[in-house]
């Protein structure tokens, strides 16, 4: 039996490993509230049959749906971008192309989440400018 004077600790540095593997797990965790919400509303409470373009842009209209919607996207893609890396390292051996790699799919992700969020944003504030 081992007391608490006699547990070792082990620093880990952070580095982008870490932190990847943490974001897995984190995006994990936040996309079961938000993708079972989305199915909740968008499919079992409105129903599929009732959206349309106007349904979605008087939906983000408002600035909670926006954030939820900029979460889920960013949330998923990232989860999916992160599995992606993984799934190339079976296939990727170098340690540089494996950065390489690994540092491309996070300037990927960014960049199409900002798109998301900026289409989004766009579309509620074009919206409102015709109100």
């Amino acid at each position: 039996m081992t007391t608490s004077s006699q547990v070792r600790k082990v620093e880990v540095k952070p580095n982008y490993e870490n932190v990847a593997w943490k974001w897995m797990r984190y995006s994990g965790i936040a996309l079961i509230p938000l993708a079972w919400t989305h199915v909740l509303i968008k499919d079992i409470v409105v129903g599929v049959h009732a959206i349309d373009l106007e349904y979605v842009i008087v939906q983000w209209s408002s600035i909670g749906w926006q954030v939820f919607d900029i979460l889920l996207l960013a949330f998923a893609f990232a989860h999916g971008m992160n599995g992606l890396r993984q799934v190339s390292f079976d296939f990727i051996h170098g340690a540089g192309a494996r950065k390489a790699v690994s540092w491309g799919l996070f300037v990927m992700w960014l960049v199409i989440s900002a798109m998301g969020a900026i289409a989004i944003i766009a579309a509620a504030q074009n919206h409102l400018a015709n109100l």
